[in-house]
This record gives structure tokens, C-alpha cells and sequence, in this order.
């Protein structure tokens, strides 16, 4: 019998705009090395960014919010695996999984935990110090629930796997940590990657539909960069990132060498230029995109405690970690200025890249999940009581919100 995957996407993968979209083709990639064959539906509207999967051999399908259509389209498939982009598409489509497909394994990637960006977020706004009030959300009420109606949730950092065994209390057993999936860093790389003198200027760089990355953008022009520029007054600061809205656009500034450069069409070129990655994160969850572009191509970086979180482990980093702007900006300027430094800090980005997101470390580990939920299904389920009556109730009430948005749809 083939193994079928439908994976449901919140959006159609860009994996030159976002992390997320890089994060969704190394999971594409990974199960096309086990031979699945792939459908990637989506109820978006695609962008001039969006990856064509059908190159790499994916069936694409539009599909539509409350529209039975989908149920045709699932029964005609009958996937091995169903994965949910974001918990969102549980939601939607997660009962009609579970009716069509009562087989199908259940997998839910959740990206980032949006309880904890929102409720970070949240807590950034009103000056507070974020705990369990921000955490326990109403987003975390429906996340936690999605979490527990799926078989298994992909989980990218650390960080999240202890917050959500922890303070939510969500059994180990649904829930795996895979963190992005990366070719190791070969010796011909780290000797062939741009050095210190060949290299100019400071770069950020991220979607800016992500709000923690705008945030991060106006906290460097409103109070780091000018006092980066204030110690090197010749440096500049290019800012990369896909859909800047004219609030972004209005930022640029050659004077100040403050230059919105716009949408990268190749990160690792742009990357390879710059000396230096400014990563002011001030609130938001998940991994850090830019963090692990600037590892890979051989950039240090200064980063927050946020900007940091699930990423270096025990191991040094491949810059620094700063939250006081002065402290940042000190720290921006030596690594810019001392090559000693510098080398040192590149060797330990490889490093990184090569001890804690190697692909070849985390792949069979996941597969063995997937092979033992293969056979363990019932039992699996039999045990996981509380997904069973969110789903009952998911079923009851998602379900007949569904059909009444279908029916009024009719008229």
C-alpha cells in the first residue's frame, strides 16, 4: 500500500519570505525521502513568493473553508498522514479528518506556540513582566486543544517542549521535538565562506507580516542604531525583509545609513556580504530564522534572550546575547571591529549548526515515531483520553458551525 500524506497549509510555502516556509519544505523533503507521496492543500491565495511544489513533485490542491468538497477530496486520497500547518487548520479541518479518515495519523506542526508569542506580545504592549496570566490565553485554549486532538505535535525548540510538559501539563508522549533540519556545515564551506575583511556593514533581516520582527526593526532605527552609529559613523545597517509595508518602507534612511533594502531573493548572498546580524527580538516564540541564515553563511550575530531562546543549547554561540540597548550596540560594534573575535565567533555558528540542527540527527528518530504510531494507533488513542473528548466536542460543535456556514452559504 503507498504512504499518503496530505499536509493542510495555512499558507503555500515561501521559503525565501519566512522560516516557516523553510521549516514546511524540510518537512516536504523529509517525507519524500521515505517514499510518501505527497498532496499539499491550502485554502490561501497563492503569492508571487509562493514555492512551486509541483517541480519536487507535490500534487497542490486549493481547497475551501466549510465546503464539503473536502470531504470528497480526502475520502478519494485516504492519507497515511494528515498534518496540520498551525493549529488553525486543525481546527478547520481536523473533525473532517477524524470523520472521513478515522485511520489516518494526526499530525499537528505547530510552527511556534502562538499562546506564548501572543501572550509575550501581550505583555511587551502593557510594560508587565510576562507570566502564566499572559500564557493561559485564549489562543492557549484552543492551541492546547488542537495539541491534544492530534495524535503528535511537532515542536521546534526546547523551550516550548518544557513549557507545554510543564505549565500545560500536555503528556510527553504527544509531543516531539523537531527543530529545523539542516545539512551539516561541510570543512569546504566553513573554509570557502566570506572572511572578516571581505565583508562590510551591519543586516537584519525577516518577514515583516510577523510583528515581532517589525518591533525589532523600530527598536534598531528609534534607539540601537543610532548608537552603533554614534561609535561608527561610516557603518550601515541594511534591512532585508519580504512584504515591507510603507510604515517599513519609511524607515529607510541614507543619511542615517539606516537602508530598507526590501525582499532578499537570496538570503545566503545577502548574508555572506554583511559583517554583523542584528537580531533585536523583543517578544516572540519559535526559532529564529535569521539566526540560523547567519550561522549557515557564516555571520555573527547579537541577539536578546528572546532572539536566543531553543537556539544554542550548552554550546557557545556565534555572537552575543544583550537586552540593554547600550550593552547591544557595544556589543554590535566589537564584533564589527575585531577580527580576532570575529573568526572566533563564525567557527562557533558552524558548530552549532552542525550539533544541534544536523538533518541526518533528528530524521530516523522522527520516522521511528511515526512507524510506532503506525502500529500503536488504537492504544495510542485508548490513552490519550483527553484528545478523545475534545474531539467528541469538536465534533459537536465545530462540525454543526461548519454545516450552518455551509447552509447559509447556499442562499
Amino acid at each position: 500500500m503507498a504512504k499518503k500524506i496530505l499536509i493542510i497549509g495555512f499558507v503555500w510555502p515561501e521559503p525565501k519570505s519566512s522560516a516557516a516556509g523553510s521549516r514546511m519544505m524540510q518537512l516536504i523533503h523529509l517525507f519524500q525521502s521515505q517514499q510518501y507521496h505527497i498532496t499539499f492543500a491550502s485554502p490561501c491565495a497563492k503569492s508571487d513568493n509562493a514555492f512551486d511544489l509541483k517541480t519536487i513533485g507535490v500534487n497542490q490542491v486549493s481547497i475551501e473553508l466549510n465546503e464539503p468538497s473536502f470531504d470528497v477530496i480526502i475520502q478519494k486520497l485516504n492519507p497515511t498522514i494528515v498534518l496540520f500547518d498551525r493549529f488553525m487548520m486543525e481546527e478547520q479541518f481536523g473533525w473532517r479528518v477524524a470523520e472521513h479518515c478515522p485511520n489516518a495519523i494526526r499530525i499537528l506542526d505547530t510552527e511556534d506556540l502562538h499562546c506564548l508569542r501572543k501572550g509575550r506580545q501581550q505583555a511587551f504592549k502593557e510594560e508587565q513582566t510576562f507570566d502564566k496570566t499572559y500564557l493561559f490565553n485564549e489562543t492557549a485554549k484552543r492551541e492546547i486543544a488542537s495539541i491534544y486532538r492530534c495524535d503528535l505535535s511537532l515542536i521546534i525548540s526546547e523551550v516550548e517542549m518544557r513549557i507545554l510538559q510543564n505549565d500545560f501539563k500536555v503528556d510527553q508522549v504527544l509531543l516531539h521535538y523537531l527543530p529545523f533540519m539542516l545539512d551539516e556545515v561541510s570543512s569546504e564551506t566553513v573554509n570557502s565562506s566570506p572572511k572578516f575583511e571581505e565583508r562590510n556593514h551591519f543586516i537584519t533581516i525577516g518577514n515583516f507580516l510577523h510583528e515581532p520582527n517589525y518591533n525589532a526593526v523600530l527598536y534598531l532605527k528609534n534607539t540601537i542604531w543610532p548608537l552603533i552609529k554614534k561609535q561608527l559613523p561610516k557603518a550601515e545597517l541594511h534591512v532585508y525583509g519580504a512584504y515591507a509595508s510603507q510604515k517599513v518602507n519609511q524607515l529607510h534612511n541614507a543619511k542615517e545609513g539606516f537602508l530598507v533594502k526590501g525582499f532578499a531573493k537570496d538570503v545566503n548572498e545577502v548574508m555572506q556580504t554583511a559583517k554583523v546580524c542584528l537580531a533585536p527580538i523583543q517578544f516572540g516564540a519559535g526559532l529564529k530564522g535569521k539566526l540560523i541564515d547567519a550561522m549557515v553563511n557564516g555571520t555573527p550575530s547579537v541577539t536578546t534572550t528572546i532572539g536566543a531562546e531553543g537556539m544554542y543549547g550548552e554550546l557557545e554561540i556565534n555572537g552575543f546575547i544583550e537586552n540593554n540597548p547600550q550593552g547591544f550596540a557595544n556589543r554590535a560594534v566589537e564584533l564589527h571591529t575585531n577580527i580576532t573575535l570575529w573568526d572566533t565567533k563564525q567557527l562557533n555558528g558552524f558548530a552549532v549548526i552542525n550539533k544541534r540542527f544536523n538533518r541526518t540527527i533528528f530524521i530516523q528518530s522522527f520516522i521511528k515515531t511515526i512507524e510506532n504510531l503506525k502500529e500503536n494507533l488504537k492504544a495510542h488513542r485508548l490513552n490519550n483520553f483527553k484528545g478523545s473528548m475534545l474531539q467528541h466536542h469538536t465534533l459537536q460543535s465545530t462540525k454543526f458551525m461548519s454545516r450552518w456556514i455551509e447552509e447559509k452559504n447556499k442562499k
